[in-house]
């Protein structure tokens, strides 16, 4: 099977210099395929999902939660300050997002609900250090929020790849028009979140750019 992996030599000129990774720290892809992610049933069906809600351009990357049956329960897309930040930045990035959309698990025994991270960006489907970055990042965001690691997606002028999977399509793309979403995913009912008052305060499930 074929991950669509970039040999080495292709993804980092630090192993040939001696250097550090310039994205610090980053799930390297044997790290990726070995920690035991869930498989997408339907990733097609996620990743349209998440592409009409938020219209991701180059740079912007869409966390999403996913409850039983595969079912959409949040989403929420920002663009990162840096292109050139560690995994831990970017972990900072998505626990923050998860935070402001739904409130966390931590005091579950087993996760119950899976969050999968959709990044749109420039260049081929190939995995890079970003794409290890972002892996970390959501590895770890996910621990902090009581979910499980799920998928992650690459979208680019291409389509769209679930890197570690082999699976992937040509629609959508980072270039494709949103597809209008059917009636009964159109909308989503409001989470009851508690800000540091106490006090609740109703978010819409999915959340804009």
């Amino acid at each position: 099977m074929t991950f669509g992996f970039a040999p080495p030599s292709t993804t980092s000129l630090s192993t040939a210099t001696g250097g550090a990774s310039r994205h610090g720290r980053l799930l390297e892809p044997s790290e990726w395929t070995s920690s035991g992610v869930p498989l997408l049933r339907n990733p097609r069906e996620v990743v349209s999902g998440l592409h009409s809600r938020h219209s991701p351009a180059p740079s912007t990357a869409v966390i999403a939660v996913l409850g039983p049956e595969e079912r959409l329960v949040a989403s929420a897309s920002f663009v990162p300050r840096s292109a050139s930040a560690d995994g831990w930045e970017y972990r900072n990035a998505l626990l923050a997002g998860l935070r402001r959309i739904i409130p966390h698990d931590l005091r579950r025994r087993t996760p119950v609900r899976t969050a999968v991270l959709l990044y749109c960006r420039d260049g081929d489907e190939r995995w890079t250090e970003e794409d290890g970055a972002w892996m970390w990042g959501l590895r770890d965001a996910c621990t902090l929020h009581g979910l499980r690691c799920g998928a992650y997606i690459t979208l680019t002028r291409g389509g769209w790849q679930v890197l570690g999977e082999g699976r992937g399509g040509r629609r959508p793309s980072s270039d494709s028009r949103p597809e209008r979403l059917g009636r009964a995913t159109a909308e989503f009912a409001p989470i009851a979140l508690h800000t540091g008052g106490g006090a609740p305060e109703a978010l819409r499930r999915a959340a804009a750019r």
